[in-house]
């Protein structure tokens, strides 16, 4: 399965904060650059804290070394959107530095990038179920199931041979970068996510 990354949606041209930009300095960043936060680094680079409107409508600190929040939420950029989403509501933040592996600074991502990913074409939606769902993850024709995408609602119909082959096609449609909702109207010719035998008992021991 292919995911979306945070390198493609992050923005690499950052606006940062030194520690010892002064309130006003920071506040000017935000109104100038039309923005609701700063990661602050240091002379590497490294993210150590982040900024935000609330910090200084909360706070009337002198420096951004007062102001910040630390230690930073940040995310590298090979990871997927889907776990930057996670991160973000987890964590209750409204962006992430994004970071290398030497943990500096390379770029950010806020929640507005993220809802990017719903505008995906529905084209687009349909190709990955087709070539990464039913024919590269689930080893299935691409024409065994008829998919049909919506506004981002797939809606899922045919007849596929096990229901867990139906379950597990759900779920990995409903991880696919864009999906909003699966509409299931598969049928199957095989249950075999029921017992097929249960526990003996004292009961069922003829003397």
């Amino acid at each position: 399965m292919k995911h979306m990354k945070v390198g493609g949606l992050m923005t690499d041209e950052v606006v940062s904060a030194i520690p010892a930009a002064s309130f006003r300095e920071v506040a000017k960043m935000l109104a100038e650059h039309d923005i609701s936060g700063v990661p602050v680094v240091d002379e590497d680079d490294n993210v150590i804290g982040v900024v935000s409107e609330s910090d200084l409508l909360a706070r009337h600190e002198l420096t951004a070394r007062e102001l910040m929040n630390t230690p930073a939420v940040t995310i590298h950029a090979e990871e997927t959107v889907a776990d930057a989403a996670r991160l973000m509501v987890r964590r209750g933040v409204e962006r992430l530095p994004v970071v290398d592996e030497e943990e500096r600074l390379v770029g950010i991502v806020t929640r507005r990038d993220l809802l990017c990913v719903y505008l995906r074409p529905d084209a687009e939606i349909r190709r990955r179920i087709r070539e990464d769902v039913l024919t590269d993850a689930m080893d299935l024709p691409a024409d065994v199931v008829d998919v049909h995408v919506l506004d981002g609602v797939v809606t899922l119909g045919g007849r596929v041979r096990r229901r867990s082959q139906a379950l597990m096609l759900i779920g990995l449609a409903e991880s696919v970068d864009g999906v909003v909702a699966v509409v299931d109207r598969l049928s199957f010719h095989e249950d075999d996510t029921r017992l097929t035998s249960s526990p003996r008992t004292p009961h069922d021991i003829s003397l």
